[in-house]
């Protein structure tokens, strides 16, 4: 009897230990589950669950089951949740500068957005830290196009039309405001149903993003020229992951980084194969208008401006952006 009493007691404080080690990080995004996102997400949460002895857990809360990126941070504020998969617009009241990459018409091309990135997103992931929050990387969206169900080659073209924007997201409302436009906010989760009803009828999307969510079924044009770039990151409240020993935290630095490095290459792919299945579903691409250039950039300019003069984006940023940019060009212009 005193052994079994023994056996017993072993038992209870092996698992009671066990579950007193164990560290849950209960992560939210918008992602819909059986996405590859999402996918690539679960299995690196099994391969750390393994590497670190059941010690680390990760929880995703997908499909936007825990709000719009406001309520996913205020929701990890009071500790309901320890992070969320967030794209950069959504990072602004952690790190204000996240938001560089968004800036209208900025890039030209994914050469460009390679060269800033390889000297800035270790700018952005130290600016997070410094504020509070993990990034293990940044992953591409994608280019965004303007998706409308009337062809819009110039700037005047966007006259009357019903403008979606992000909720929140400032630099694309001040974009569309500099060229007298006033978009309507909505949180993702109701984009399909405005487009569905008419409350708007044109989205700035990537074209896997627009597929993912349906939206490529309520459009006829893009415009064929790269409006904004997108990316997003997995933030963890920094005093959550220094629950973790130094051991497990580079275990989750390191598969979550291969993880998100893994997508970055994923996700430009599968944006690139999504443009051909607009392409051939009918709808039609459509170039902006050559002697129209001058209203394109005046919308970049005047955002750019606002943007600085406002302190949305501080002027570092800013002029760090411009010389890579510059660098980049120049290079390209002599044959390098």
């Amino acid at each position: 009897m005193r052994r079994l009493t023994a056996a017993v007691v072993w038992v209870f404080l092996t698992l009671f230990s066990q579950n007193a080690l164990s560290i849950t990080l209960k992560i939210a995004t918008a992602s819909p589950d059986g996405t590859v996102w999402m996918e690539k997400m679960r299995q690196a949460a099994e391969v750390i669950k393994q590497r670190t002895s059941g010690r680390v857990i990760f929880r995703f809360y997908p499909g936007g089951i825990m709000g719009n990126d406001a309520s996913v941070m205020r929701k990890i504020n009071v500790n309901q949740l320890q992070g969320g998969i967030i794209p950069g617009g959504g990072l602004k009241d952690i790190y204000p500068d996240s938001q560089i990459y968004s800036l209208p018409l900025i890039f030209r091309n994914y050469n460009e957005v390679d060269y800033v990135r390889s000297h800035m997103d270790e700018i952005i992931i130290k600016g997070l830290e410094k504020n509070g929050f993990i990034s293990f990387g940044l992953s591409e969206g994608g280019f965004a196009y303007l998706m409308a169900n009337k062809p819009v080659a110039r700037v005047d073209d966007l006259k009357g039309q019903k403008i979606w924007i992000p909720e929140g997201d400032y630099i694309s409302r001040s974009a569309f405001q500099s060229i007298g436009q006033s978009p309507i906010s909505l949180p993702l989760t109701d984009v399909l149903t405005s487009l569905q009803t008419g409350l708007i009828n044109t989205v700035a999307a990537s074209p896997m993003g627009a597929i993912a969510l349906q939206w490529h079924t309520r459009i006829k044009y893009v415009t064929d020229e790269p409006l904004a770039y997108f990316y997003g990151t997995m933030i963890v409240q920094a005093k959550a992951f220094a629950e973790l020993s130094p051991e497990d935290q580079q275990s989750v630095r390191e598969v979550i980084g291969a993880v998100y490095k893994d997508l970055d290459r994923i996700n430009r792919r599968d944006n690139n194969e999504a443009l051909d299945v607009l392409r051939n579903q009918g709808i039609q691409f459509v170039p902006t208008d050559k002697n129209d250039q001058v209203s394109w950039r005046t919308m970049l300019e005047d955002t750019e401006t606002r943007m600085g003069k406002e302190g949305v984006l501080s002027q570092s940023i800013l002029d760090t952006l411009k010389r890579h940019l510059r660098e980049f060009r120049q290079n390209q212009g002599s044959g390098n």
